[in-house]
């Protein structure tokens, strides 16, 4: 299976930013098995990266594998989020605390590129 560098999806949502939703959240890349470790986000985890473009090699700044709500502490501006999450288990971003407020779903095996100023917490669960 050829595999996409986070540059590459990069460039793919760079050049495709005029799809963006009213969430602020943009589409990227093609789907990546999520039975597989993508770009160091490991199999059955959802992953985000440090804020900007993430060069190859850099490994995500937050990973969250177990069932829950959890808070979120000085993310802002743009990152790479990837759900790696297996048996289609559900990864949400929401724009209150303790998982409240507006929530988006991730889809299982999708990169986006997300402003997470407004974003204030995340929900795993199966």
């Amino acid at each position: 299976m050829a595999r996409t560098t986070i540059r590459a999806k990069l460039a793919t949502v760079a050049a495709t930013a005029t799809l963006a939703l009213g969430t602020g959240v943009l589409a990227a890349g093609p789907a990546q098995a999520s039975d597989h470790t993508v770009e160091g986000c490991r199999s059955g985890e959802a992953c985000i990266w440090p804020e900007g473009s993430p060069a190859a090699g850099v490994q995500p700044s937050l990973r969250f594998k177990n069932a829950g709500t959890y808070n979120l502490s000085n993310q802002e501006n743009w990152h790479w989020v990837f759900n790696n999450q297996t048996s289609n288990w559900k990864f949400k971003l929401c724009t209150g605390w303790n998982g409240s407020g507006t929530c988006t779903n991730i889809p299982v095996d999708q990169w986006v590129a997300v402003n997470l100023t407004p974003i204030n917490s995340v929900i795993v669960s199966p």
